[in-house]
């Protein structure tokens, strides 16, 4: 009696001849999302103080700014520098360049900084916050088109009138808005050097002086005067002498020196003016200077 014949075994899949290929393929496949993994980079651009994460497969900074849209154009700064190998978790920042128009102290000039701030801007050309006047807030943000600002930096200045010396620390634009600022008020007729209109730059000094009604005749100007203040007190406006007392470059008296409408003493006041009160007495007396200079006078015709 014949046996039963046994039913095939089920085929085994790892005894299939394509098992080999499919592990194979399968193998490189896991192996190839190891190295596209591995390729990818997480990065974050900040572009003015915006922070963007972007995955990229980037080679280089450069590349990436690429991918993201950022585009970098004259005077942006970029850290790492664009050509730089990209890293995988780096951080990259991108500052674009911003066009100032800035008028310090009335001069005028063409920047480009890369704060989004006014102080920012104003630190990046070495303007300290504090100098003085500034035209806009310094929390003020500085749009990427640009912006104009005006500086008034706080400068010394010293003013000069009579017997009264005065110094103080402005930021005015001008003579007459610092005069103002210190309520110091200019009598009619009173002359006032520099020019009211002008910029007090730092160091300047104001002298003040009283009025000039009177002129002085061209033949009287373009006399000698400075050899007539040397010969006298080698032109020394502070000068004095006890036997008088005598005061000044050209030695006056107080009563002559009123007599020409010399205010205070003569030492108090500028050489200018000092020697404005001198022409006066010349022609005040007819050009008989031996009265007033005797020792002297005749200097003026040398």
């Amino acid at each position: 009696m014949r046996g039963r014949r046994r039913k095939p075994r089920p085929p085994i899949p790892w005894r299939s001849p394509w098992t080999p290929v499919v592990c194979l393929a399968g193998g490189l496949a896991v192996a190839a999302i190891v190295v596209v993994s591995a390729l990818a980079k997480d990065v974050v651009v900040v572009v003015d103080g915006r922070r963007t994460a972007v995955h990229s497969f980037a080679g280089s900074v450069r590349d990436v700014l690429r991918e993201a849209g950022v585009s970098v154009g004259f005077g942006d700064v970029v850290h790492p520098p664009v050509h730089q190998e990209l890293a995988d978790g780096a951080t990259i920042e991108v500052r674009r360049a911003r066009p100032i128009t800035l008028t310090l102290d009335g001069r005028t000039s063409e920047h480009l900084v890369t704060s989004t701030s006014v102080g920012g801007a104003l630190a990046e050309l070495a303007i300290p916050v504090s100098a003085g006047r500034v035209s806009a807030r310094t929390d003020a943000a500085v749009p990427l088109s640009g912006m104009a600002l005006t500086v008034y930096t706080r400068r010394k200045v010293y003013v000069v009138t009579g017997d009264t010396r005065l110094s103080f620390r402005t930021t005015a634009r001008t003579v007459r808005e610092a005069l103002r600022r210190q309520h110091i008020e200019l009598g009619r007729g009173y002359q006032v050097q520099p020019p009211l209109d002008s910029f007090p730059e730092d160091g300047t000094v104001i002298t003040i002086t009283p009025p000039r009604t009177d002129p002085v005749e061209p033949d009287v100007a373009a006399l000698n005067w400075q050899a007539l203040a040397a010969c006298e007190s080698r032109g020394d406006p502070e000068a004095y002498n006890p036997e008088g007392p005598y005061y000044g470059m050209y030695l006056f008296s107080l009563p002559m020196w009123k007599a020409v409408g010399g205010l205070d003493l003569p030492t108090d006041w500028p050489e200018e003016e000092q020697t404005y009160r001198a022409q006066l007495l010349y022609q005040q007396v007819g050009g008989r200077w031996q009265g007033q200079w005797p020792r002297c006078g005749a200097q003026l015709f040398t």
